[in-house]
């Protein structure tokens, strides 16, 4: 199937860019097709987000979204920011950064399902339950398109499965999202990352819950550092009340962390048994739950964002404004000046086709999108001197120098390089789970709706079989078990003096954690099925 664009991800980037190749074709009086591809079920399947809105792009992209119904529902109220003892809770004053007036607390996989619409009624073509599985080249090695994964594979490959479609286009828009399966073989066939600090990364965990009207109060915004976080490990939590009695509470941890004892699941469930948090949930439900990995590196781990052939959007090159914890303006900010160099190059003598859509660089650079991202790029890395040195240098770097500083701040290390070995470490002892308010990870993936087929090849890759057993076990005690927030990985057979790791890929809820904390390496995560993963209603 041909097209002149083809857009590989249906989230909030994904969709921006193409509606936004849509509009200025239609402002220039112009046929131009645009194919969109998205691995869930649905528009939204796979989306998980906080989240707070800031509307300014959505402002730029589709003014006049209150008449179109768009889900922004509760307008942001009052913010707290709590530090967090094990027992007291003290109000700091809230970050500027973090001043939500004039944003919404939204369902962003409902956001998502919106834009959808607004990008069908323009007449993108939007497939959902499609994978791309692998980078199309032309001759000239420009990109050329992408393939779909096959479908009806045995899992140990007795069957042949139904060969995928081959979507070729003169431009390929990659809007994957965090460690995208695609952008991983881009940024090495390109050299994308070359002069680039290391990206670093934060996994974030949410549930959903209704809870007692008396508990609910619409706007309410919190977010909390401290316990149970240790001072030199990345991590905060949020909780926001959207409407309908509905709060969702979540917890991100910098998958920078040292111990390989941390869990960042049951840090989760523990935080929500302080006495300033458990209160709100007291009596509620637990509605739904989901995991997801987000770029937490910002502007000095940006990769080159132009290739010939294609272009990188949203959140798999990295956008979030993390002091700000928000990414979706910045994300569909990127793909609308994207969107933009894509119409240029297609109208250019070549037609588009294999051409580098160099333009966009230099948008972005030119964009509010940069000077946001560079005024707070000393932020994150500063955390690395521990919480309270770098709350301090966060406040002089936001009052004082007002993102201006003369230096700017360095990523050393990859995530997956950073875990000391078990032997120096303290293992940790949670909690067990009590049912009511905090739960166990099967549970938890059970509402989260995941399913794959099992008989296809499993989508989690070993590198090399020997590795799990003879280096994670043996030298970190396999963290596998506990930084992923769905039970993929287990070590059965220890007891009997034959370990050996068991992957339950059918839990897996798409995070991505295992391919960026793997200290070695050694798990690939590839796409599964088209469909398969998790299907998140209202997240």
């Amino acid at each position: 199937m041909e097209y002149d664009v083809v857009v590989v991800g249906g989230g909030p980037s994904g969709l921006s860019a193409a509606i936004r190749v849509k509009q200025l074709a239609e402002q220039q009086g112009r046929d131009i097709s645009v194919c969109l591809l998205e691995k869930g079920s649905e528009i939204g399947a796979h989306i998980l987000s906080g989240a707070v809105i800031e509307p300014r792009t959505l402002n730029e992209l589709i003014p006049d979204w209150k008449e179109k119904g768009a889900p922004l529902n509760t307008p942001a109220a009052k913010d707290r920011f709590l530090f967090l003892t094990e027992t007291e809770s003290v109000q700091l004053p809230t970050p500027p950064q973090m001043n939500n007036h004039g944003n919404y607390i939204v369902s962003l996989g409902n956001f998502c399902r919106w834009l959808g619409e607004q990008a069908e009624a323009l007449g993108v073509e939007i497939y959902p339950g499609f994978a791309a599985a692998e980078v199309l080249y032309n001759a000239d090695g420009s990109v050329k398109g992408v393939a779909t994964g096959n479908v009806g594979t045995g899992k140990n490959g007795e069957l042949e499965g139904e060969p995928g479609i081959e979507l070729w286009a003169k431009q390929t828009i990659f809007a994957e999202g965090c460690r995208g399966s695609l952008t991983k073989t881009l940024f090495e066939r390109f050299a994308l990352r070359d002069g680039a600090d290391p990206q670093t990364y934060g996994i974030g965990i949410k549930e959903l819950w209704e809870v007692k009207p008396e508990n609910h109060q619409p706007g309410s915004i919190t977010h909390t550092v401290g316990w149970p976080m240790d001072t030199a490990t990345y991590g905060g939590s949020f909780l926001y009340h959207l409407e309908n009695n509905q709060v969702v509470v979540g917890f991100v941890v910098g998958l920078d962390y040292e111990n390989p004892y941390l869990s960042p699941f049951e840090e989760f469930q523990r935080f929500k048994t302080h006495p300033a948090i458990k209160k709100v949930f007291e009596g509620g439900r637990r509605i739904s739950y989901g995991a997801r990995a987000l770029s937490e590196g910002g502007i000095q781990s940006l990769p080159k964002l132009t290739f010939p052939g294609g272009v990188l959007v949203g959140d798999t090159a990295g956008f979030l404004n993390v002091p700000k914890i928000k990414g979706t303006h910045t994300a569909m900010k990127s793909a609308m000046l994207a969107a933009e160099a894509v119409v240029e190059v297609l109208a250019g003598d070549a037609g588009g086709a294999g051409v580098e859509a160099s333009s966009y660089s230099a948008k972005v650079k030119q964009s509010w999108l940069y000077d946001e991202l560079w005024k707070v790029r000393n932020i994150r890395p500063s955390f690395r001197w521990g919480l309270w040195p770098a709350m301090i240098y966060s406040a002089v770097d936001t009052f004082l120098f007002r993102g201006r500083a003369p230096w700017t701040l360095r990523h050393r290390h990859a995530d997956n390089e950073t875990l000391r070995p078990a032997a120096e470490c303290t293992p940790i002892d949670y909690p067990k789970p009590d049912g009511e308010l905090t739960f166990d990870r099967l549970s938890s993936v059970f509402i989260s709706n995941t399913n794959h087929s099992e008989d296809q090849p499993p989508h989690l890759k070993l590198k090399n079989k020997s590795v799990p057993i003879e280096v994670n076990l043996a030298e970190y005690d396999a963290p596998e078990q506990r930084y992923c927030p769905a039970g993929v990985y287990e070590i059965v057979g220890r007891d009997e003096g034959q370990p050996r790791l068991q992957i339950n890929a059918q839990n897996c809820v798409h995070c991505k954690t295992c391919d960026i904390k793997d200290p070695t390496q050694n798990i690939n995560w590839v796409t599964p099925e088209g469909g398969g993963g998790p299907n998140y209603p209202n997240m």
